[in-house]
């Protein structure tokens, strides 16, 4: 029966009672299709051997599992060889249920995964060996691993099976869906895990289409759009409408119009109605024209005016209609007959006794498009209507400039010879020749000379002169140019003097009025800290805060009512266009780790280390992934790994970190196993110790310190890292964090925190020596196979890992400080860093090494009881060197007791080569010699 009691087909068998079972299970030929990889997920119960009566060592809790690849199915009546087939996994249960359990129906069902391959033939048989257990086998599933069809970002990308170099990521181009364009070249990669990361590049919707549910659909009538790019298509116009689908363009209803240069956004418009109110005001010697606007400008706001002149001969002799003529081209106009943005323009230079009638033409940006008609306003004068004598032949003759100053022109100018009237006075008229308009000065002389004042320094000044006769006005004199000097040094210096004054009388003022403010502040301010004050306290009160003086104190993300708000606070965030994907190099919690780029406009690209969130995680996951990040945003030193930023308004959420080229301390330490020297070792430790000391400073506990959470730079500068198990101090410093609940690397960890889930400074402390012992041993695995039982079992009961091979002597003892049993007892981080800092000052204290393998504790109660080992072939596989067993029967080892006296030379001798293997055998060596030692000094014999 399942679990919901329902009954089902099972393949079982409980063979317990019999010696030496040996049952085989095989399955049908499965074809490996696409797959490079293939994934096994078994669902199993299995009876526990202590709940069956009257067995003894016939019982197991195991069953093996194997695979045998092939291109055809088996023919029928093969005999089943099972050296044919390769071993996968031993599989063991983490559940087992009991005679109790049988009885009342519960089962204990247990799921496993486990990975077959590589496969490279066409398929492929499972098969399932039992040695001797009561078990029942509920599924068997078998899966590979995808990356599935789907769209990103406008682009379609296919099914992508992984590489089978779980290290590597597949690059897979899309292609853009129909009716879209490239903008950039849309990838995404393929991760190991079969889940997509981090898209890069995009597809937009083209002209008249928008993206609706990932694809580009064609606008509908009534609207379009103009442009490629990811924006949804636009109603038309006012005066425009499009009948048909995927508009590009709205056209322009009937009389309206839409110019070259207007924006396809832009509403029809079209040619503004004529100007209104046109009126002409005639004076001695100019001609004015002044209108309204249109009443209708066509909706545009490019309105000008043209001015139109043409010159009607009212003397036709003929006595037919007058011939009109464009006006001569010496009729000036000011500013100018064309263009005009306001509404009104000056004539000059005209004829007397002259018909002239004047079009003013009202134009838009549309104007002429289509139009038959001009928007024309009309008005026709006779210059003789004015009633004035027109003037005569200008009386002077050249106009000189006899000085001048910054602000004043003295002119002069000579007469005709023979003047036809007796000259009244002169009118001078000028203006500044930049600024040619229709408002410009004038004054009066009776002399021929005159001194203009109030002038503007440096500034050229244009001229005109004419005289006043008892018949009237004469003509100007043509034009004349005159510039004035530059300003006088003597006022510029008083002006100098009166600034300096001013701005000093004003310093004073602001300076009066800012101790003023600063009197009246300085209690506001008194107050506002002394309030500052006591809400800190209450909060750090309430958050676990531990102020420490001169250094900022870390805040748990977890005191934060919104977590988020944490994230915004101490991270920042990235466009993710700015990451570049290069490859995956490792695996985390919450998702794969991959290596790329970090561009940043104007600067060099950094290589950075991406950790990402899978696909299809719930808020909570969510929240953990960044719970990390918003950590490591506080902090700040050379030996902590530096957060650049996250990536959390796109998918996937991503963290992303400085990157570092060795990667994790033990698996660098083992591939580079015994190339180092002891000063060079310590100069690692150190710079762990450095980071360390830095969170302790803050008030931070990490919880997790071990080498594979030390990164190593191309510089071998190692950095603490992976801050997801950490907890803040409470107020007091002494104090410790309790746990509830998770994983706790037992190894690592101190006695007081496995034993009452408590962590504080001095439990990292202990997991410091830890990741000391594993530096001085390359990277070899703490208490080597023993189980976590028995190593806290050890630890209580005393026992201390014994010095690696070659260790120094202070280090070992450094890491037996560490490890001390009272947590007050051990050396603090500050401490810590000081000590080794004096033996790098100090190299030859690193010359003593551990290497007296025959002293032994003073009394036998500071020894611990340790596992014993029947042969010598149990001995090598319980720290998987079994490999060596024939070398050590060969050369005469064939005892427990034999093999205690072995030295670094006699394991060679025998044939034990690797530096890493010749270490992990002489240290369980010494291992067990102890453990010889403390029964023979009990009274027992071996």
């Amino acid at each position: 029966m399942d679990e919901q009691n329902r009954p089902i087909h099972t393949f079982q068998v409980c063979h317990v009672m019999e010696p030496n079972q040996n049952n085989w299970l095989r399955s049908g030929w499965i074809q490996r299709q696409a797959a490079q990889k293939v994934y096994v997920e078994l669902r199993f119960t299995l009876r526990d051997c202590n709940s069956i009566p009257w067995v003894s060592g016939t019982c197991k809790e195991t069953f093996n599992l194997f695979y045998l690849q092939t291109d055809e199915p088996l023919p029928l009546g093969t005999r089943f060889r099972s050296s044919d087939y390769a071993k996968v996994d031993t599989i063991a249960a983490d559940e087992s249920f009991t005679q109790t359990d049988l009885g009342d129906r519960v089962l204990r069902l247990n799921t496993e995964v486990r990975e077959v391959g590589p496969v490279t033939r066409k398929g492929f048989y499972l098969a399932f060996q039992d040695v001797g257990a009561c078990i029942a086998l509920v599924s068997v599933k078998v899966f590979y691993k995808r990356c599935p069809s789907t769209l990103r970002n406008l682009a379609a990308f296919p099914d992508t099976v992984p590489r089978l170099d779980s290290s590597s990521l597949v690059e897979v181009r899309g292609a853009c869906v129909e009716n879209a364009e490239e903008r950039d070249t849309p990838k995404l990669y393929c991760g190991a895990d079969g889940d997509w990361l981090v898209p890069l590049g995009r597809c937009v919707c083209s002209i008249g289409h928008e993206e609706m549910d990932g694809y580009c659909q064609a606008c509908q009538p009534g609207f379009y759009k103009a442009y490629a790019g990811n924006i949804k298509c636009s109603k038309c116009p006012l005066h425009s409408s499009s009948h048909d689908q995927a508009a590009t363009i709205c056209h322009c209803d009937k009389g309206y119009y839409r110019a070259i240069k207007d924006p396809s956004n832009m509403a029809c418009t079209r040619p503004p109605s004529a100007p209104r109110n046109l009126i002409s005001v005639v004076n001695d010697t100019a001609l004015f024209l002044q209108w309204t606007p249109p009443s209708d400008t066509g909706g545009r706001k490019d309105l000008t005016y043209n001015i139109l002149c043409q010159r009607c001969d009212s003397n036709n002799e003929d006595g037919g209609a007058p011939q009109c003529e464009p006006c001569e081209s010496d009729l000036r106009f000011i500013p100018r007959p064309l263009g005009l943005s306001g509404t009104s323009v000056a004539v000059l230079d005209f004829a007397m006794h002259t018909n002239y009638t004047f079009h003013v033409e009202a134009v838009n940006g549309v104007s002429g498009l289509g139009i038959a008609a001009r928007s024309l306003a009309n008005v026709t004068i006779t210059t003789h209507q004015t009633g004035k004598i027109p003037p005569g032949p200008s009386l002077i003759g050249v106009v000189r400039k006899d000085w001048a100053t910054h602000n004043s022109i003295a002119l002069s100018w000579t007469e005709v010879e023979q003047p036809p009237s007796d000259i009244v006075d002169y009118e001078v008229k000028y203006y500044e020749k930049e600024q040619e308009q229709l408002s410009y000065s004038s004054t009066r002389t009776k002399a021929p000379s005159v001194v203009v004042s109030g002038l503007r320094p440096s500034t050229l000044y244009v001229f005109h002169v004419r005289a006043r006769t008892v018949a009237g006005h004469t003509a100007y004199s043509p034009k004349f140019e005159f510039e004035t000097a530059d300003e006088d040094p003597d006022m510029a210096d008083h002006g100098q003097v009166l600034v300096v004054v001013t701005a000093s009388v004003g310093g004073f003022s602001l300076l009066v009025i800012l101790t003023l403010f600063l009197l009246i502040t300085g209690r506001c301010q008194g107050y506002i800290k002394a309030r500052m004050k006591s809400e800190e306290k209450r909060t750090r009160f309430q958050s676990g805060h531990v102020p420490f003086s001169g250094i900022k104190t870390y805040v748990d993300p977890d005191t934060y009512e919104d977590p988020t708000q944490a994230v915004q606070e101490f991270t920042k965030e990235i466009d993710p266009s700015r990451i570049c994907i290069e490859r995956v190099i490792g695996a985390g919690e919450f998702g794969e780790v991959c290596s790329g780029l970090l561009r940043t406009p104007g600067k060099a690209d950094i290589a950075v280390a991406i950790k990402t969130l899978k696909g299809g995680y719930m808020e909570q996951q969510r929240r953990d992934f960044l719970r990390e990040a918003s950590i490591m945003g506080q902090f700040n030193n050379p030996n902590i790994i530096r957060l650049e930023g996250v990536v959390t308004k796109s998918r996937p959420v991503m963290i992303v970190v400085e990157y570092m080229e060795n990667g994790a301390l033990d698996s660098f330490l083992r591939a580079h196993d015994g190339q180092f020297t002891a000063i060079q070792l310590v100069g690692m430790l150190r710079g762990i110790a450095v980071g360390m000391t830095y969170l302790a400073d803050i008030g931070y506990i990490h919880r997790d310190l071990a080498a594979r959470n030390i990164l190593v730079d191309e510089s071998l500068i190692c950095k603490v890292s992976d801050f997801g198990m950490s907890r803040v101090l409470e107020d007091d410093p002494e104090a410790a964090y309790t746990t509830t609940g998770g994983k706790i690397p037992i190894r690592w960890t101190a006695p007081e925190a496995i034993t009452y889930g408590k962590f504080s400074s001095a439990s990292d402390v202990w997991s410091y020596g830890i990741a000391m012992w594993e530096v001085m041993s390359y990277g070899e695995r703490p208490y080597w196979e023993m189980s976590n039982q028995d190593v806290i079992l050890s630890i209580e009961e005393g026992y201390r890992l014994p010095a690696p091979m070659g260790c120094p002597v202070a280090l070992h003892q450094l890491m037996m400080h560490c490890w001390q049993k009272e947590r007050v007892q051990r050396p603090n981080f500050s401490e810590i860093l000081t000590f080794l800092d004096k033996l790098i000052r100090n190299p030859s204290s690193l010359l003593t090494v551990v290497n007296n393998v025959h002293s032994y504790p003073e009394s036998p109660e500071d020894m611990p009881d340790y596992p014993l080992f029947i042969s010598i072939g149990d001995w090598l596989d319980s720290i998987k060197m079994s490999q060596y067993k024939n070398n050590f029967l060969a050369a005469g080892y064939t005892t427990l007791d034999s093999i205690s006296t072995m030295s670094i030379d006699d394991i060679r001798r025998i044939g034990v080569c690797l530096i890493g293997h010749q270490r992990r055998i002489i240290s369980s060596i010494q291992s067990l010699r102890l453990q010889l030692h403390h029964i023979q000094q009990s009274g027992f014999q071996v």
